[in-house]
């Protein structure tokens, strides 16, 4: 990869944006993983306003540290660039006594809680963004956002732009060395910040983001048939993720009125 061609090309795409939507930059949360962190940066090389805000839910104090060492180091290289903390604990925790949450009742209430995690954050960076006139910067990268959909729909999926959708995770790596985030965003382990205890995204998905890569590479022009070992195994992995999840992956369906109907 062309890592600084590629670094130009973003900055550049999210100022044009902006520029043209008459926005005065942009909002991002920031983690404390590499995404978001990559993502932080090519905004603030922009030179327009950048907010970043890191919002925890009973998060673990390293992810908070990590958030914050990263947003300082950002704060210390670029005068456009502000960050502030959103505590959004106790707006959780009022959620789930009302939804009257009951862990078990339902097949799917754990994951659909903790999506509200996700989702809480969306309307947060939304709220600032509109009230400071910044876009809202997703920061899902390919794999995530159109191999398997291993995000939200309508949390860390209800974005304005989309700058590193087009690159896999490894490559996501490459930018982060070339941008030289700070040392322990390049190194933290992947997590999708939406549960109490410690579950890293190769826990939940099964498979590691490079093998997951190979596999969407090749997807649609090969079948579980020319695959054999661990590698047939990613492929059902992947291949039963992106079907569950082409509603996160295609635009919505709009339900199309035969022209004919419409004459009176």
């Amino acid at each position: 990869m062309q890592t600084q061609k590629v670094i130009d090309h973003i900055v550049k795409w999210l100022k044009d944006y902006a520029v043209k939507a008459k926005v005065n930059g942009y909002v991002i949360g920031v983690s404390g993983g590499v995404d978001s962190g990559v993502v932080s940066t090519l905004a603030a090389m922009t030179g327009l306003k950048t907010l970043l805000i890191e919002m925890p839910i009973r998060q673990k104090t390293d992810q908070i540290d990590r958030a914050w060492e990263h947003m300082n180091d950002l704060k210390s290289k670029f005068p456009n660039v502000e960050a502030m903390s959103v505590n959004l604990t106790p707006a959780f925790e009022e959620l789930y006594k009302t939804f009257d949450v009951k862990d078990d009742l339902y097949p799917n209430e754990k994951l659909a809680f903790a999506n509200t995690r996700s989702r809480l954050r969306m309307l947060t960076l939304y709220y600032y963004g509109q009230i400071n006139g910044l876009l809202v910067c997703g920061t899902g990268n390919k794999v995530e956002d159109f191999g398997i959909g291993f995000y939200t729909k309508y949390g860390d999926g209800g974005v304005d732009v989309s700058p590193i959708a087009d690159l896999y995770k490894t490559e996501v790596y490459t930018l982060a060395r070339a941008l030289n985030l700070v040392k322990n965003i390049q190194e933290a382990i992947p997590t999708d910040g939406l549960w109490d205890v410690d579950r890293t995204d190769e826990q939940q998905i099964g498979a590691t983001y490079p093998e997951l890569e190979k596999i969407q590479k090749e997807y649609g022009t090969k079948t579980a048939d020319d695959y054999e070992g661990r590698d047939k195994e990613v492929f059902l992995i992947f291949d039963r993720m992106h079907k569950a999840a082409r509603h996160k992956i295609d635009p919505i369906p709009v339900c199309d009125i035969p022209e004919e109907w419409r004459e009176s």
